[in-house]
């Protein structure tokens, strides 16, 4: 077992704390990594005030990381130590299921283990997150960073960038396609960035003029505001595929008429019930999915792809020391697009506590 520094959420209701959190010791596919950088996703406030369900305290949130690898088991292959890896919302699955099989392990038939807030299949020990200063995962859960990358800016590839490509990667979107973001957020500034990397013609629905001003300077090709009933009426039949980051419910039914016969609109951000009419699905064979984060596979893809076309997330580095303020600002929509935490600070001040 190892000790590592780490701040979490000792209830739903009191401020994220210095923590300590014992890391298992070594199995022989294990790897070691010491985080760097640990994103910061709207899913951790939720959990961390147990709004998803109740939640295993004290829980240290956080599954963005990015990291050098410090030690590997006798049996890792993929990994030495010295490099860079990645650790996105899931270190586990059930690895026999259909789903796992084909490499969606993110739809593990009997429950990934996700990365905090969760439990080891083995032990039923708590997972923590990657608020901390290092992590234990399974080989076959950790992703290799290109070099080429900036890396406070990947850290939310790991969970931000990955929602947003899956969809579009299932779907095969690409250069002929015209697609529409909804929401400007940190999924929706990833889903802009990665569809016009990938060829498409894209568009931002948005209700906000600073936020449309930003998509066009993120790459987007037009905005449409939704609000403007003009605008929705002259958008209609207009789009091959429409993604959805808005994370609570809303009214589809405007959304859904700017799709062209046989067009898909893919919720990957709202988890409660949203308003949605069969009147525009059966008219033009529309469709409704949702898509959620990638596999682990498709997680190696998608940062290939990021390094190949230069793709990091806009962020804002934070001290993990001010991860509280961050999480009032989020409430406030008051950052672009992603707080990401330096553990440096953080660790050369538990260093100088040791000594």
């Amino acid at each position: 077992m190892t000790t590592v520094h780490a701040y979490a959420a000792p209830d739903a209701t009191s401020p994220l704390q210095p923590h300590t959190v014992e890391r298992r010791a070594l199995r022989p596919t294990d790897v070691m990594i010491e985080i760097l950088y640990s994103g910061v996703c709207h899913s951790d406030l939720h959990q961390a005030r147990s709004e998803w369900g109740p939640s295993l305290y004290p829980l240290v949130p956080g599954h963005e990381i990015v990291g050098r690898v410090m030690a590997v088991g006798e049996q890792v292959t993929r990994l030495r130590v010295g490099d860079l890896a990645g650790v996105g919302c899931m270190v586990d699955s059930c690895q026999h299921c259909e789903s796992c099989a084909e490499g969606l392990e993110q739809y593990c038939e009997n429950g990934a283990t996700w990365t905090y807030n969760s439990r080891e299949r083995d032990t039923q020990a708590p997972t923590h997150g990657g608020y901390s200063t290092a992590i234990v995962v399974t080989e076959g859960f950790v992703v290799r960073v290109p070099e080429t990358l900036d890396l406070p800016g990947v850290a939310p590839l790991l969970c931000a960038g990955i929602t947003m490509f899956s969809p579009l990667n299932h779907w095969k979107i690409g250069r002929g396609h015209r697609v529409a973001i909804v929401g400007l957020g940190g999924l929706g500034h990833m889903g802009i960035k990665l569809a016009v990397a990938m060829g498409a013609d894209v568009t931002l629905f948005t209700t906000s003029q600073g936020k449309a001003d930003d998509a066009l300077r993120l790459g987007a090709h037009h905005v449409v505001f939704s609000t403007d009933r003009a605008a929705m009426k002259a958008a209609r039949n207009s789009f091959d595929f429409i993604i959805s980051t808005v994370p609570s419910g809303h009214d589809l039914n405007p959304y859904l008429a700017t799709l062209k016969r046989d067009g898909q609109l893919v919720i990957v951000g709202a988890l409660e019930p949203v308003g949605l009419s069969g009147v525009p699905l059966v008219v033009q064979r529309r469709s409704v999915a949702g898509s959620n984060i990638g596999g682990i596979a498709e997680t190696q893809q998608m940062l290939d792809f990021c390094a190949e076309h230069g793709i990091t997330a806009d962020i804002e580095l934070i001290r993990m020391q001010d991860i509280n303020a961050a999480y009032e600002r989020m409430l406030r929509n008051d950052v672009k697009y992603r707080f990401v935490i330096d553990m440096a600070a953080f660790r050369a001040e538990q260093e100088q506590a040791a000594d």
